[in-house]
């Protein structure tokens, strides 16, 4: 896995990967995943595409798919919650919206997918607040002082994206980092649906589109707890220095190099 950096890669080893079986992967500075590449080339199990073509046909397994994907991502928020989230008020209530999650996604049934979408908006805006408050420590700030947002989390949403928040550009070195951990645990999701046989192109709850990686975005709906709790760990035991992370004049901001391959160790 290369992290951000610069540089060329040759035709030889690009075919010593390739007689290795070892994939390819390339994340950017600002967190996306630039490019994913099977060691053994890509060559899908046609029973495996078969059935994602399939199960995207059909609008009723597609919601019961989705359903039954986010009902199992909010089943795993609780223990992260638990785990990692100091007892307070707004802990229980994102335990007990997430429950309630749970529960209609099991007991309803849905007309369109947005209807899915809204309940893990709810969950996932109960279990983002909980978040609130959570110290960040820092050294080395007397020197080189950092925004006064910076000492503990806020918002999952970024400020430096204009009128409409939104999770990408993080503007909160937490969600820098949750931002920077999701791409690679994307990256790494895509190497193994490739290796699988499935298609990435064919989500069954994400739409496809040309050029999208659809099925890796579905697959990595159940892996983003356990993303947040290591994040979350380390927060809480690491100490961070100003120049961890480097701040744009956009506000955005953006992990350290060293930072980077810490976070990226992570997932290794």
């Amino acid at each position: 896995m290369l992290l951000d950096g610069s540089g060329t890669l040759s035709f030889d080893v690009l075919s010593w990967l390739a007689d290795q079986g070892v994939a390819l992967a390339r994340i950017k500075s600002n967190g996306d995943v630039a490019i994913v590449a099977s060691g053994a080339g890509y060559a899908g199990d046609r029973q495996k595409v078969e059935w994602q073509l399939a199960m995207r046909a059909d609008m009723a397994k597609r919601l019961g798919f989705a359903a039954d994907l986010i009902r199992r991502k909010i089943a795993s928020s609780i223990a992260t919650l638990e785990d990692h989230i100091p007892p307070s008020k707004l802990r229980d209530m994102a335990v007990a919206k997430a429950h309630a999650g749970i529960e209609r996604l099991e007991r309803e049934t849905f007309a369109d997918m947005n209807a899915i979408f809204a309940i893990e908006g709810e969950c996932a805006s109960a279990y983002f607040r909980s978040w609130q408050g959570l110290p960040v420590q820092w050294k080395g700030i007397t020197r080189r002082p950092i925004p006064q947002d910076w000492h503990a989390y806020g918002l999952r949403s970024s400020l430096a994206t204009g009128v409409k928040a939104e999770n990408r550009n993080a503007s909160h070195p937490v969600n820098a980092m949750l931002n920077y951990a999701y791409a690679v645990k994307l990256a790494k999701v895509q190497i193994e649906a490739i290796a699988d046989g499935y298609d990435l192109t064919i989500g069954i709850m994400h739409n496809s589109k040309r050029g999208s990686h659809a099925w890796a975005l579905d697959m990595i709906e159940l892996e983003r707890s356990a993303v947040d709790a290591k994040i979350l760990q380390l927060v809480r035991d690491h100490t961070f220095a100003p120049a961890d992370f480097i701040l744009r004049k956009d506000g955005c901001c953006r992990l350290s190099p060293q930072l980077a391959r810490v976070v990226a160790s992570l997932f290794s």
